[in-house]
């Protein structure tokens, strides 16, 4: 189906910065949803931003004025530039696509953010 390929996590000091990357790939009829999810550890996993392919975004309440959620309908590419991060922002964020052919899930990238 759609195989999904996240990039861009890491360490980052408090109010620091760090933008993260996803690739869609493969059997790709068209791509309606583009989003990151985020899970800490105990936690479930929640919705962070998403965005339909004609520019409409929807944040969570939490990252908003923070997050930008971006993508490149032509590559099958989202971003998600993330600034002033605290600690809370630590998490596995997964991208994810909803598609004609159903929903796929990327591997997850960790994002620390620690002094």
């Amino acid at each position: 189906q759609v195989h999904l390929v996240e990039s861009g996590g890491g360490l980052v000091q408090p109010g620091g910065s760090l933008r993260l990357s996803c690739v869609a790939s493969g059997t790709i009829f068209s791509i309606d949803v583009m989003g990151w999810y985020r899970q800490a550890p105990g936690k479930q996993r929640d919705l962070v931003a998403r965005i339909f392919r004609g520019g409409t975004r929807i944040y969570a309440d939490s990252v908003k004025g923070r997050f930008t959620i971006s993508r490149d309908n032509a590559k099958n590419t989202v971003f998600l530039q993330m600034n002033s991060l605290k600690p809370e922002d630590t998490a596995v964020y997964y991208c994810y696509t909803s598609s004609t052919a159903g929903i796929s899930w990327g591997q997850g990238t960790q994002v620390t953010v620690s002094s």
